[in-house]
């Protein structure tokens, strides 16, 4: 019976763990930085304030957290679209899968993380939250990147090259911000897949 009981808060636990993180992400898309305030986030989320602060002590940590789980989630959405990719011969599999890079950065995940990383700019204490969950990130879709494209990165220029990928749509990512950018990034992205393929 204790066991039982044990188990349905454990699962309770969990839901409310991600009710707040995916009620964070909507208000860091929705609301930006500023507000997204652990009261508004709470009542997206339809949670305790006290329920919160058992799970995130601090806004920091719960929208570095917020940040994290959407990251992980979208990798592994990615991954499982690249995964029908994987037999297709280079000249079609890469446009594919730079294509798709692209539409990872040009996401949720990417606005949310960049409301973080301006914040952090000026704020010491989310700062010391962000800048390790943002080398974690990095390394990770770096060697995601390398994973989906197959490359040897032991071949000259070929890190730098899918370093390059990842420059250039995080910026692509970032025109798109403000106006709908699509059509230009789907032109570039397409370019720059050309140029990739002589390079890897």
């Amino acid at each position: 019976m204790a066991t039982g009981t044990r188990q349905r808060q454990a699962d309770r636990s969990r839901s409310t763990r991600r009710r707040l993180l995916v009620a964070t992400v909507e208000c860091l898309v929705e609301l930006g930085w500023s507000g997204t305030t652990t009261t508004v986030v709470a009542e997206r989320a339809g949670v305790s304030r006290g329920a919160q602060l058992h799970h995130f002590r601090t806004r920091g940590e719960l929208v570095a957290a917020a940040v994290e789980h959407l990251g992980a989630e979208s990798v592994l959405h990615l991954k499982e679209r690249a995964a029908r990719l994987a037999g297709e011969p280079p000249a079609e599999r890469i446009p594919a899968v730079v294509e798709l890079i692209a539409d990872f950065y040009a996401s949720d995940l990417f606005t949310a993380a960049l409301e973080l990383w301006v914040a952090a700019r000026t704020d010491a204490d989310l700062k010391t939250v962000v800048v390790p969950l943002e080398a974690r990130l990095g390394r990770e879709t770096h060697r995601l990147a390398v994973e989906l494209l197959a490359a040897d990165e032991a071949k000259p220029g070929v890190r730098e090259a899918v370093q390059i990928t990842l420059d250039l749509v995080r910026g692509l990512a970032l025109a798109n911000q403000l106006t709908d950018d699509g059509k230009r990034r789907a032109r570039l992205v397409r370019h720059w897949a050309r140029m990739l393929e002589a390079a890897l």
